[in-house]
C-alpha cells in the first residue's frame, strides 16, 4: 500500500525565521517566556521500528473489527429489511430510512438514498434485495470518495496543525499518526503546543521517547505560539520532513481558546508563510452529529483541510462518516479503529465501505 497523497520534492530546507513582529518573540530572553528546546530522545522504552507499508497487519481486518457495532446497528438490520434474492419490497423505505438516521447517516444522505432505491425500484419492476443492496453500497462508496485527493505535503518541511476538542484523544492520534509516516522513511518532528496542561507535554514526550522523534516543548503556561514558532525553526534547521503540532484541546463554545487557536495560525504563517500545509480537526466518532458542529466552528477559526475520526470502533454510529462527508467541505483523511499504536491509517472509501457490509 502507498501513501500517494506524499509527493515529496526534492526542494532546498527553507532557512530558519526571524520572529514575527508584534508576536510571541522567540528570540526574547527566559525571563520574557518560557524557552522552548528540542529534545532528542535516547534509545530506552523505544518501540521496535514500524513494519514497512506492505507488511503490516491488515487494515482491512482491523477495519471490519472496528466497524462491528456500527455493522450491528446499520449493515446487518438492512440486510433482514430487504431479504435474500427477492424482489425488492418499496414498502421498506421508511424503515430504511430510520435506520439510516439511526446511524447517523444524516437527513440529507438519508433522503438521497431513499429517494435513489424509489426511483431504481419504479424504472424496474425487476429490481432485487440484492441489486437494492448493491445501489447502497455504491451511493455510500460514491459520497465518502468525494474531496479526497493528494495531502499538500511537497514541501520540506510541511507543517500540519493539528486541532480538537478535548477529549477527542488528539495527543495519542498524533503519537499514531508519526508512526504511520515513520513508516513511510519520514522523519518526524513534534511540537507541544498545549502548554494549558502539563499532562499533555509530558504524554507528549513519553511519546516522542517511544517513537524516536524530536520534540520542541516548554514549560507549561509558556506562550503556545512561541513554542510552535521555535518548532517550526527547528524543523528547518534539523530536516525534518513533517512537523505534527498539537495544540490545546478547547471546546468549540470557548472564544478565548479559540482567539488563541487563530494567534497560533498567523504566528505559524508569520514564520512560514506557505504554512501550515494542513490543518487536521480530530473528531471522535462517538459524538455522533455533534461532530458536525465542532467542525463548522473549528473552521471559522483557522481553515480545516482534514478530518480525523477517532474511536470508530466504541460507536454504532458510524454513518457519521458520510455525514461529515456531506456537510463538510473537506475530505476524511485518517481513521482510527482502536486504541494501539497501529490502529490508525488513511482513510479509504472503498475499504470502509467493504468493511462496513461484511
Amino acid at each position: 500500500m502507498a501513501l500517494l497523497w506524499w509527493r515529496k520534492k526534492d526542494e532546498g530546507k527553507p532557512a530558519a525565521e526571524k520572529a514575527p513582529a508584534g508576536e510571541a518573540q522567540p528570540g526574547t530572553p527566559a525571563s520574557s517566556r518560557a524557552q522552548a528546546q528540542v529534545h532528542t530522545p535516547g534509545t530506552a522504552g523505544r518501540l521496535a521500528p514500524p513494519a514497512p507499508p506492505g507488511e503490516r497487519t491488515s487494515w482491512l481486518a482491523r477495519l471490519t473489527s472496528g466497524l462491528s457495532r456500527t455493522r450491528g446497528r446499520f449493515t446487518d438490520q438492512i440486510r433482514s429489511l430487504f431479504g435474500e434474492a427477492r424482489a425488492f419490497d418499496p414498502s421498506v423505505l421508511d424503515d430504511l430510512e430510520a435506520i439510516l438516521l439511526q446511524a447517523d447517516v444524516g437527513p440529507r444522505a438519508t433522503t438521497d438514498l431513499v429517494e435513489l432505491l424509489r426511483q431504481r425500484v419504479a424504472a424496474d419492476p425487476t429490481f432485487t434485495s440484492e441489486a437494492a443492496m448493491a445501489a447502497l453500497k455504491d451511493a455510500l462508496r460514491e459520497r465518502l470518495s468525494r474531496r479526497i485527493g493528494p495531502m499538500n505535503l511537497d514541501a520540506v518541511p510541511s507543517i500540519v496543525l493539528i486541532v480538537g476538542v478535548n477529549g477527542v484523544g488528539k495527543t495519542t492520534t498524533i503519537a499514531k499518526m508519526a508512526r504511520l509516516f515513520q513508516a513511510y522513511g519520514k522523519r518526524i518532528l513534534l511540537v507541544a503546543g498545549d502548554t494549558f496542561r502539563a499532562g499533555a507535554i509530558e504524554q507528549l514526550t513519553v511519546w516522542s521517547q517511544r517513537l524516536g522523534c524530536e520534540i520542541v516543548k516548554g514549560e507549561a503556561g509558556a506562550d503556545p505560539s512561541a513554542i510552535v514558532f521555535d518548532g517550526i525553526n527547528a524543523a528547518k534547521a534539523r530536516g525534518c520532513d513533517l512537523v505534527l503540532m498539537d495544540t490545546a484541546g478547547r471546546l468549540h463554545t470557548q472564544s478565548n481558546l479559540m482567539d488563541e487557536l487563530g494567534k497560533i495560525n498567523r504566528v505559524i504563517k508569520k514564520a512560514y508563510p506557505e504554512a501550515p500545509h494542513e490543518t487536521f480537526l480530530i473528531l471522535d466518532a462517538t459524538t455522533g452529529q455533534n461532530a458536525i458542529n465542532q467542525a463548522k466552528v473549528f473552521d471559522e477559526m483557522v481553515p480545516i483541510t482534514g478530518l480525523v475520526l477517532t474511536k470508530i470502533d466504541g460507536t454504532a454510529k458510524g454513518g457519521v462518516l458520510v455525514a461529515l462527508a456531506d456537510y463538510l467541505e473537506v475530505p476524511i483523511r485518517f481513521l482510527g479503529v482502536g486504541e494501539g499504536i497501529d490502529d490508525l491509517d488513511n482513510f479509504r472509501a472503498d475499504e470502509f465501505v467493504e468493511a462496513l457490509f461484511r
